[in-house]
Order: C-alpha cells, then sequence, then structure tokens
C-alpha cells in the first residue's frame, strides 16, 4: 500500500470514526500529504479508492495541506522534540500535627533527653536510638518521655476521631510512638472517657441479682394492676385496666374510656374487683401518675392496702403483669383481626379464655385455683339447633373465632412484640446509652439505689443496678440534659411541639407533628386519637393551624 493510500486510509477511518459529530456540518481536514488536497478532483487508480471515496461523498468537508514540521499533534511520538535534560523541582506539602513540634520541643528542654540525643549523635549510644529530623526515636519511633503531658493528648487525637476500642486505639499510637507503660496509659484513657461511657453498650450480663416479690398467702391478697393503652376507640373504650391476682394468676380485663383519672380509676376498681374480691393487702404497679397521686394512695392507705411500685424504667418489678398484657394483645388480636374495632365486644371471651387456661407456674388453671374447681366446658354449637337466628349466628361466630383463636395461639405468642409507635422512638438509634453522671444518695433494698436527680426532671430518682454503672475518670463535661421520658424498653421517647397540618385520611383525622429537638423536614403524620391517647397532658386541638384541605 503506497503512502497516498495509506494516508487516504486514514481520512476515511478517521471520518467514519466521528461520523455521528460531523454528519450534516461542513468541516476542514488538515493533512501533511500534498496530493490529498486534490481528491475530488483526481483520477481513481485503484478499486480501494473507489470504495473510500463512495464512502466519503455524504460528508461536507474541504482539505487542506499543512507541513509536517507544522503538524505535531498528527505526528506527536515521531516528531518529539529530543531537549536537554533538565532536573525540574518539584513542591509539595505534607500535614505535620502541632504535637510533633510540641515533642520536638520537650526533647530540647529535657536535659536528660539531650543527654541521650548528644549521645546518639556522638555515635556512643546506637542500636535501638535514633536521631532524625531533630527527633529522638526508638526502633522507628517517636519517643516520648514517661512523666510528659503530651501522652494524653497523643493518644487523644488517635481515639477521638472514632472512640475505638483499646486494641486498635493501641495499634494505632505503638506504630508512631513510643513511651514506657503505654498500654496501661491507653486502658486507663479509654475506660476513662466520658463519650465512650455514655454511648457505647456494655457487654456485661445485667447487675442485679432477681429479688422476687414475697409468695402471697391467699387468693386475691395482693394483686398487680397496669394498662393497655393506645387500642382503637370501640364503644367508646381506649384503654384495659389489667389487675391481676398474683397467687393464682387469676385475672380481670376490664375496659375504660380515656383520658381517665384517680378517682374515675378508683371508682372502677371498687365496681369490678372490691365486690368479688374485697380490699387487697399488696398492690403492685409502674409509677403511672394515677398510682402515684395523692387521692389514690390517700384512699387505699385508709382501707389498709399498701403500694409497692417500680423502680424507674425497670418493668421486670411487675413482670407478671406485662406478661399477661402481652397475652391479652396476642388474644384480642387473633379475636378481632378482620374487625379490630370491636375488640371491646370479645373482651369477656378473653378473660374467660385466660382464666380456663393452663398456667406453667401453677400447674393448673386460674380458674380451678380460685374456685376449688375445673372451669365448665363451652360446648360446640350444633349448626341448625337454635330456634332463633340471631342466637345462631352469635354461636357459630363465637365458636369460629375460638377456633381460630386456638389455631393462631402458638404462631402469635413467638411473634409477640410490644408495639410502640415509630415517631416515639425518633433517633433512639444515635441517643446515648447513659446520661450523667448523678450523686448517688441512697441505697434501697438490695439492687435499687436513689440518684441526685436535677430539681426539673419528670423521673423518678430510683434505679435498678442494672440500669446504672461506675463514672470513671474525674473529667466531667458539660452536663447534657436528661431524656423528656423514656420508654418501657428504655427507649428515647420524644414530645409533641406544635401541630403543623391537619387532614383526613380514610376518614381518620390526622396531624402534622413536629416534635421537640427535631426539625420541621422531620415532622411526621400522626393519628389524632392515638396522638391524643399517648399525649393526654397537651391540648393538642388548641396547637398549630388548619391549612391545606383541613377538617
Amino acid at each position: 500500500m503506497s503512502t497516498y493510500e495509506k494516508e487516504m486510509l486514514a481520512l476515511v477511518m478517521g471520518v467514519l470514526k466521528w461520523k455521528h459529530y460531523l454528519l450534516g456540518r461542513k468541516f476542514v481536514v488538515r493533512t501533511d500529504q500534498r496530493s490529498l488536497q486534490y481528491l475530488w478532483s483526481q483520477k481513481i487508480a485503484t478499486e480501494a479508492q473507489q470504495k473510500w471515496l463512495y464512502k466519503l461523498m455524504g460528508f461536507d468537508f474541504s482539505i487542506e495541506y499543512k507541513r509536517g514540521s507544522e503538524n505535531k499533534v498528527a505526528d506527536a511520538l515521531s516528531r518529539r522534540t529530543e531537549g536537554p535534560n533538565e532536573e525540574q523541582l518539584m513542591a509539595f506539602s505534607s500535614p505535620v500535627p502541632h504535637w510533633v513540634d510540641a515533642i520536638q520541643e520537650e526533647q530540647q528542654v529535657r536535659s536528660q533527653l539531650q543527654q541521650l540525643i548528644q549521645r546518639v549523635q556522638s555515635g556512643e549510644a546506637v542500636g535501638p536510638w535514633e536521631v532524625r529530623d531533630g527527633l529522638l526515636l526508638f526502633k522507628d519511633r517517636i519517643y516520648v518521655d514517661t512523666d510528659s503531658p503530651l501522652k494524653q493528648d497523643i493518644i487523644n487525637q488517635f481515639h477521638a476521631s472514632s472512640h475505638e476500642g483499646f486494641h486498635k486505639t493501641f495499634q494505632r499510637v505503638r506504630s508512631n510512638f513510643y513511651w514506657l507503660k503505654m498500654r496501661e496509659d491507653i486502658k486507663t484513657f479509654i475506660r476513662e472517657c466520658e463519650i465512650c461511657q455514655k454511648h457505647k453498650v456494655e457487654q456485661l450480663s445485667p447487675a442485679g441479682l432477681l429479688q422476687p416479690l414475697p409468695i402471697p398467702h391467699k387468693v386475691w391478697e395482693d394483686i398487680s394492676m397496669d394498662f393497655v393503652e393506645g387500642l382503637p376507640i370501640s364503644q367508646g373504650k381506649s384503654t384495659i385496666m389489667v389487675v391481676v391476682d398474683r397467687l393464682s394468676k387469676y385475672s380481670h380485663f376490664i375496659a375504660i374510656a380515656h383520658p381517665y383519672t384517680a378517682v374515675s380509676i378508683a371508682q372502677v376498681f371498687f365496681e369490678n374487683i372490691f365486690k368479688l374480691h374485697g380490699m387487697p393487702r399488696t398492690i403492685v404497679c409502674d409509677r403511672d401518675v394515677t398510682f402515684t397521686s395523692g387521692f389514690w394512695t390517700e384512699l387505699f392507705r385508709l382501707n389498709g392496702t399498701s403500694f409497692n411500685f417500680s423502680s424507674a424504667y425497670h418493668p421486670q418489678t411487675d413482670g407478671q403483669t406485662e406478661v399477661v398484657n402481652r397475652t391479652l394483645e396476642m388474644y384480642l388480636r387473633c379475636f378481632t383481626s378482620d374487625k379490630p374495632k370491636q375488640w371491646v365486644r370479645w373482651l369477656c371471651w378473653a378473660e374467660f379464655c385466660y382464666n380456663t387456661s393452663w398456667h406453667s407456674a401453677i400447674k393448673r388453671t386460674p380458674f380451678e385455683v380460685v374456685y376449688g374447681r375445673e372451669p365448665p366446658s363451652l360446648l360446640t354449637y350444633v349448626p341448625g339447633t337454635a330456634k332463633v337466628a340471631a342466637v345462631e349466628d352469635e354461636l357459630l361466630q363465637r365458636d369460629l373465632v375460638l377456633t381460630d383463636l386456638k389455631e393462631n395461639i402458638k404462631v402469635a405468642q413467638e411473634r409477640m412484640k410490644r408495639q410502640v409507635s415509630v415517631a416515639m422512638r425518633r433517633n433512639a438509634k444515635l441517643s446515648p446509652r447513659f446520661y450523667g453522671p448523678f450523686r448517688i444518695l441512697q441505697r434501697i433494698g438490695q439492687v435499687a439505689y436513689k440518684l441526685e436527680l436535677p430539681l426539673d426532671t419528670r423521673i423518678h430518682p430510683v434505679f435498678h443496678v442494672s440500669l446504672l454503672k461506675e463514672k470513671l475518670g474525674s473529667k466531667i463535661s458539660v452536663q447534657p440534659q436528661l431524656p423528656i421520658t423514656i420508654g418501657d424498653h428504655n427507649e428515647l421517647r420524644v414530645r409533641p411541639m406544635t401541630i403543623l397540618d391537619r387532614r383526613k385520611c380514610r376518614n381518620v383525622e390526622e396531624v402534622l407533628v413536629q416534635w421537640q429537638g427535631l426539625p420541621t423536614s422531620e415532622a411526621t403524620w400522626e393519628n389524632l386519637t392515638a396522638m391524643k391517647s399517648q399525649f393526654p397532658e397537651y391540648a393538642l386541638e388548641d396547637k398549630g393551624h388548619r391549612k391545606g384541605k383541613g377538617v
């Protein structure tokens, strides 16, 4: 192939390579092959040239001649000019930690280190010692004197970046520095780090041995009480008052309206519990405002009843009632899975099922313990034997629900979890695991302590030892605020600040809630009825304003 054909082929391949840019536009081709500029007017010599020319006919371009000595870009490799070898200086910068200069200054001030540096420079002391750029090194690591105050700064620089544990921090520090008892110094620093103490989860078993409540001597002499809240409104009720006899496990489930007061709960207690079982000797309950109110405590004190309150955020104190609550919720889910707003209708069946079920703790049913006989069995209804259609429908529906309950009870127990509003647990992942430090005022019993909390704190100051740990070190940073409140499972719960908007979604009134301590972008749509039940002390109807579609 001649030089002319090679240059022409290069032209064709170049144009076809960039045809998506060149089609429909006029462009110029510059070449150092002089005869190629006459491509359109010269005689075609070969068949290959004819094919190449045919491929170029759809493009609008002109060809200009350019001397080879000037066409350096196209022939960059073949026309590279060789010049004299020249040394070029390159400037670069690298960050130098400030404590490196501080260590160098310290080594110059300390007389013992200066003597050692002089011995190394004179060759008297060799081995692992070396002086480089004015720094004394030991085994290629910067040497820091044993009593140097810079040790804490160095450890903090490596630890504070990610607050890693001892082994990772130790490896980072020892790769650059050396001093005597480095391992002990790093262990002490990490153990006393305030941020690590507050935010890292303890990997130890919970402290404090289980302190069981005294065993009751008679049925319905010692009871426990609690509330199941947040249920959908059914027949005007949205809360269940749960009362459990601690000896027989016999329970009463009473539907009540929310919000409730100490006076109304006391009336419910006398109408449903006192008339059947008399006045109890002790009541175990959590620190609900109803149970801690002056009216409630004084009323029962005058009737000879004492209270055993659970310590703050330690629901294990009243673990029996917590188990009953979960079982009750499971019953209602099975009963009313398709029609949850009818739970009041089936509450009596849930109570009967629970009290006539065999309990592993007492090896019999609660009904048998209280009444001394086996519970009566429910006869399965035979369709077509009732003379009243409404009765037949009622009994058929009863048998259907009970059958579904028995089939689903095992699966439901495995999946059973306490349902807590997602909005109420916002930012719990990144919230501190511990707060403080606070001074211990008094030891309460065997496994609880009373702390000195701020005066405006709405938290009971007595805590189980499993929720506490010792503050290590003397350094105390700015005292952070305690959470406004904490849930039953120690999750941080935020409070509503204002209502930004209102709407109706499928006939359910919802409000756009901005939460305390969170930006407007974190506002969430919440069910208004559920918000009222969870935050009865907030006048949500008066907060915020209506906009948009409104209700």
